[in-house]
């Protein structure tokens, strides 16, 4: 009887430490059931059972199991964390769960992008953050929200230099703002200040004068050239006359061809009708954009006009008259080839 009591002692024990082996092993094995590096995403209205259906697309069924004894025997389902949460191929349900509990969460690389308007910009931020373009478009529009990191609804779009920056997904509208803040303060170093002091522009002034650049065209190696036009005319108090400011005017992107009545577009934007820069960027600048500004070519050219072989490049005038021949061949290859 002593045998058998011994015998149904060790089969518990035996049993026990198989459970407790299979229980280590349900935390420690890999629960990612992708292939690749998988991202968790919790958003601040997600509960324990969203939270799993979520798990469940990217996680191995055991792991799902084991998370979520880990959150019953914690509490986690009252103190869930938002944020977007790495699985690795090794990541074990251990450690995931260390990582959601403590709000351990993997950056975003954010890349700002160059685009034409602030409702566009908006709407690339939110598909790659949690915050949604309506809380964007708020700050972007008020002057009060714009005032605390030292621009206005006009210039709000200097803050977001095209770069690379590292931010948490579930980042709030403020603190995105702040990083970008910190980003344009890093970017406007020394030397690219001085340059900007050395023409008589605000690094503002030199990021709208870039905007029209980038518009004008896509050819690196040109722009210093249309850069220096520009500068030209500004130094001079002569009207920019930027085709590309008629077309933000009228937010008709898609014009091919800038007619007369087109200019008269009332709107401060309209480089036609008023003298000077715009009152901030028609896009958000690339950097090549930016530099061509402070490196512009000194020359002695007022006047560019596309070139007739549509090769993205302009002929540039110093005369009015020159410049007439060269908008009349451009007229010209536009009507040739149907371009209304």
């Amino acid at each position: 009887m002593l045998t058998t009591m011994k015998k149904s002692v060790i089969s518990c024990v035996a049993i026990a430490a198989g459970a407790i082996l299979l229980t280590g092993l349900m935390l420690l094995l890999p629960v990612n059931k992708t292939g690749g590096t998988a991202y968790l995403y919790i958003d601040n209205d997600d509960t324990m059972d969203s939270v799993e259906v979520k798990l469940s697309g990217v996680s191995r069924s055991y792991g799902v199991s084991a998370v979520s004894a880990m959150a019953s025997l914690t509490g986690y389902a009252d103190k869930i964390r938002s944020g977007r949460y790495e699985i690795g191929t090794g990541t074990g349900a251990l450690v995931l769960f260390r990582h959601l509990r403590n709000g351990q969460q993997s950056p975003v690389r954010l890349t700002i992008p160059s685009v034409r308007t602030m409702d566009r910009l908006a709407e690339e931020l939110s598909e790659k953050l949690m915050v949604s373009k309506g809380e964007l478009m708020k700050t972007f529009e008020s002057n009060d929200s714009c005032a605390k990191y030292g621009v206005d609804t006009a210039t709000v779009a200097c803050l977001f230099i095209p770069d690379t920056y590292e931010v948490y997904w579930n980042t709030s509208v403020g603190k995105l703002m702040a990083k970008m803040k910190k980003g344009t303060e890093a970017f406007w170093n020394t030397d690219r200040t001085e340059k900007a002091r050395k023409l008589g522009l605000t690094p503002e002034q030199v990021i709208t004068l870039a905007s029209i650049i980038d518009e004008e065209t896509a050819n690196n190696a040109e722009k210093p050239m249309i850069a220096g036009m520009y500068y030209n005319r500004y130094r001079q108090g002569m009207p920019l006359q930027a085709d590309p400011t008629v077309k933000f005017a009228l937010k008709d992107f898609e014009i091919k061809r800038i007619y007369n009545n087109m200019l008269n577009v009332n709107s401060p934007y309209n480089t036609y009708r008023n003298e000077g820069l715009p009152p901030g960027p028609i896009r958000i600048p690339s950097v090549a954009g930016i530099d061509a500004v402070l490196n512009l070519v000194h020359h002695d050219y007022l006047y560019m006009c596309a070139k007739e072989d549509f090769s993205g490049t302009h002929n540039f005038a110093k005369t009015y008259q020159e410049h007439l021949q060269n908008a009349a061949r451009y007229s010209k290859a536009l009507n040739d080839r149907g371009i209304e």
